[in-house]
């Protein structure tokens, strides 16, 4: 690890994420509209509710998206681009479930918190306070062994 990584870096990854989500989404429910006036009148009624609130669900599916990245690898496909990694505050672990679902949540539907890593001296938002987490850059792959070594059989 390198440091604390800061707003700019840590916005790019996750505008990169919600551009992956938003073209992921967009592409299924593009397809859901084409196909259902073929398939049926209870699918085109079900395009016509899943069209009216994409908007709506577009927060839940980030959320989940980002919680599943960083439980299972640590980070998302946008922070791995920029050499980011998500960590346990306190010691530098692996983050666990309960504390990337809380991290995703509060990054979801209340972004303004990563505002704080303004004035933290850690570059901590909100939503890593909350869930007792940080995000590091990593310098080389020696991190990524070291990161694989630390996590538990």
């Amino acid at each position: 690890m390198t440091g604390y990584a800061g707003l700019v870096s840590r916005s790019m990854a996750y505008f990169l994420d919600a551009l992956i989500v938003a073209l992921l989404t967009g592409a299924s429910v593009a397809a859901l509209g084409l196909v259902a006036p073929v398939v049926g009148a209870e699918a085109r009624e079900l395009a016509e509710f899943v069209l009216s609130y994409y908007l709506v669900f577009l927060p839940s599916i980030m959320a989940v998206y980002c919680a599943l990245f960083w439980a299972l690898a640590g980070r998302t496909p946008g922070m791995a681009v920029l050499g980011l990694r998500v960590v346990i505050a306190a010691d530098g672990r692996p983050v666990r479930w309960p504390a990337s679902m809380v991290r995703a949540l509060l990054v979801a539907y209340f972004p303004i918190g990563a505002l704080w890593m303004l004035v933290d001296r850690r570059r901590q938002g909100l939503h890593d306070k909350v869930a007792r987490t940080a995000v590091v850059r990593l310098s080389s792959g020696r991190d990524e062994v070291a990161m694989a070594s630390r996590t538990p059989a």
